[in-house]
């Protein structure tokens, strides 16, 4: 399996043949940066954790050249960063048990570019190669422009195979942005209360980002707590730990859907759930 960037990379915790690890795959998450797989795809990790018959995969895009840096790493420079984040991503990928891990080595520049497809065609071929079940990427509302186009070139690159060959389901992860406006029977609302242990590894593997002035690892820890408590303002809350995403299914069953008419959906529609409400008091 060759991949469009001279340094792209599959690695393997198990060390099985690459492809035959990859064709193992359940659950697939496809994302923009190292650390976006373990902060926004923990459903999937958590459902494949432990299991010699279920797989969680992942697909890296970007090469992590663009990191906020201080202390330990306030001297590195984009090549050095790029080298810890990689090694970071290994990591992570050893100890959530992941079936395989394929590090694509785009620039967020040539991510972002629509007409770039060579990011849609590496896609496509990991999707090809694992035939997941399961697809997560980032979500449409995301604010982070890499986000976004990570999910459009991820719906490109899904459109772009036969349908016998697509994922069940396709799931928009929460990041640069809650989800927690979307209309709740819109939401999908995945339990992720097992494990915390292994979820706040996988997030404290990512010294770079914390030590370079981001804590992801506390933030991330919050919002999944947040999200278990402020699901409902009535009952009782059902799990320790929630993890919110949407379902952008339909994008990648039906071609003829207008993937900017989709997310717009999303947003009238919760405009008219917040101004009905304040309507029926007035």
């Amino acid at each position: 399996m060759k991949f469009h960037k001279p340094n792209s990379e599959m690695y393997v915790p198990d060390g099985m043949e690459p492809i035959a690890a990859f064709a193992r795959t359940d659950y697939l998450a496809v994302v923009a940066h190292q650390d976006d797989a373990e902060y926004n795809s923990p459903a999937g990790i958590l459902e494949c954790f432990g299991k010699q018959d279920r797989w969680f995969s992942a697909a890296i895009v970007t090469n992590g050249a663009g990191s906020s840096r201080t202390g330990l790493y306030a001297d590195y420079t984009d090549e050095d960063m790029q080298k810890v984040r990689r090694l970071e991503q290994k990591k992570a990928a050893f100890i959530g048990e992941y079936g395989a891990v394929a590090l694509l080595d785009y620039s967020s520049s040539e991510t972002k570019d629509p007409s770039n497809h060579a990011p849609v065609e590496d896609i496509a071929a990991i999707i090809r190669m694992s035939c997941p079940k399961v697809v997560c990427t980032h979500n449409l509302a995301d604010k982070h422009p890499t986000h976004v186009a990570v999910a459009v070139k991820t719906i490109k690159a899904i459109r772009a195979l036969p349908m016998d060959l697509r994922p069940e389901k396709l799931h928009g992860c929460e990041a640069w942005r809650s989800l927690d406006w979307v209309n709740d029977d819109e939401k999908v609302i995945l339990d992720i209360s097992s494990h915390p242990n292994i979820l706040a590894s996988l997030s404290g593997v990512f010294d770079s980002q914390i030590e370079g002035g981001k804590r992801y690892d506390a933030a991330i820890a919050g919002r999944r707590k947040l999200n278990a408590t402020m699901i409902s303002s009535h009952a009782s809350d059902k799990a320790e730990l929630v993890a919110l995403y949407i379902d952008m299914t339909p994008l990648i069953k039906n071609d003829s859907i207008d993937i900017v008419e989709y997310i717009r959906g999303y947003i009238h529609r919760f405009e008219k759930s917040v101004t009905d409400l304040v309507g029926g008091m007035i």
